[in-house]
């Protein structure tokens, strides 16, 4: 039989069993058992904070592995942070779980927090855990320190820009979809790839901290690459021209998609890839090619910026021959 939250002890002997040792010592945190976190801010830095949330059966499905669900929740931040440049270094958790929620559940999930924050050493800082009726709710704060004046942004991105992006496109997307039984790889490998890179992303933050002084704009592609590089653009008050033919991908989603060119909607408006886009102007070279071997991540030129000629900034997708690709939908819509 499952064991029930509320019949463990509660939302305090969870907070002390499976949640305060996430503070890993984290002076800050007061182990969890005061009111709010008391965080330092080293000289010459500024906080970058961002919030994500993720709903069951919207934004993860209801049988995603609890430790691939925590992975997630704690990578689609620090993927906001790395956008900017931020070097990661607390965050905080409000939870709502449904009464009956399998306690082992939780456990597994503060486990997958546990191992995730590790490796990003990040830790645990303070948050909220309260019992909800309807769908299961997580919402993650994440703090970052970055150096005063020196925040990657979407908005300076300037005319004559050349525009790079991290990673492959689509996988995330085509994972989902295979999980859906929708789509079926030809072998365990590629099915493997597809579903980790959709259920634990992968934040560029080492990527993030070295486009500083280098790149003029960044975003990470979360609702998908063409709906996060309009974000760009009208913040910019730019127009940007992405070329089909060098969006990136991985040998799992080229399968796919050679069989299928519709899949192709997937690399440029699938989302929750999680890679970073950013705009470089055309006379700051840097060499990424070392920057990409140094890193053991693929970076890829995929179109450029010029001024903006109408009254809305817009986002066109090219084809072969320069002839522009008719695209009906951008990215993934919240409401």
């Amino acid at each position: 039989m499952p064991k029930r939250p509320d019949i463990y002890g509660g939302e305090f002997d969870i907070i002390r069993d499976f949640f305060a040792p996430l503070t890993t010592g984290n002076h800050g945190s007061l182990g969890l058992t005061d009111d709010a976190a008391v965080l330092g801010l080293p000289a010459g830095k500024e906080l970058a904070i961002t919030a994500d949330t993720l709903v069951c059966d919207v934004h993860f499905r209801r049988n995603d592995p609890a430790r691939t669900v925590a992975h997630k929740l704690l990578a689609v931040n620090l993927s906001d942070l790395a956008a900017m440049g931020a070097t990661p270094y607390a965050y905080t958790l409000a939870v709502a779980w449904p009464g009956d929620l399998d306690l082992e559940w939780i456990k597994d999930f503060a486990a997958g927090l546990g191992a995730a924050q590790e490796h990003w050493r990040i830790d645990l800082v303070g948050g909220d855990t309260v019992r909800t009726p309807g769908p299961m709710t997580l919402n993650l704060t994440a703090f970052g320190f970055i150096e005063t004046g020196r925040a990657l942004t979407r908005s300076s991105v300037c005319d004559g820009d050349r525009l790079f992006v991290s990673g492959s496109l689509g996988d995330a997307a085509l994972g989902l979809r295979v999980l859906q039984g929708e789509l079926a790889p030809d072998n365990t490998a590629d099915r493997h790839h597809l579903i980790e890179r959709y259920q634990q992303p992968t934040p560029r933050i080492a990527l993030g901290g070295r486009l500083i002084g280098t790149a003029n704009a960044a975003i990470d592609i979360s609702d998908g690459l063409l709906a996060d590089v309009g974000h760009m653009a009208r913040a910019s008050g730019v127009d940007i021209q992405v070329n089909a033919r060098e969006l990136p991908l991985s040998e799992p989603a080229e399968k796919l998609i050679s069989g299928t060119p519709e899949l192709l909607e997937a690399a440029y408006a699938g989302g929750d890839d999680y890679e970073l886009v950013f705009a470089v102007p055309a006379d700051r070279s840097l060499n990424f090619a070392n920057l990409s071997r140094e890193l053991k991540l693929p970076i890829t030129e995929i179109g450029h910026a010029m001024k903006c000629r109408g009254d809305n900034a817009t986002v066109k997708l090219m084809g072969t021959n320069e002839v522009e690709i008719n695209v009906t939908r951008t990215g993934y819509r919240h409401f």
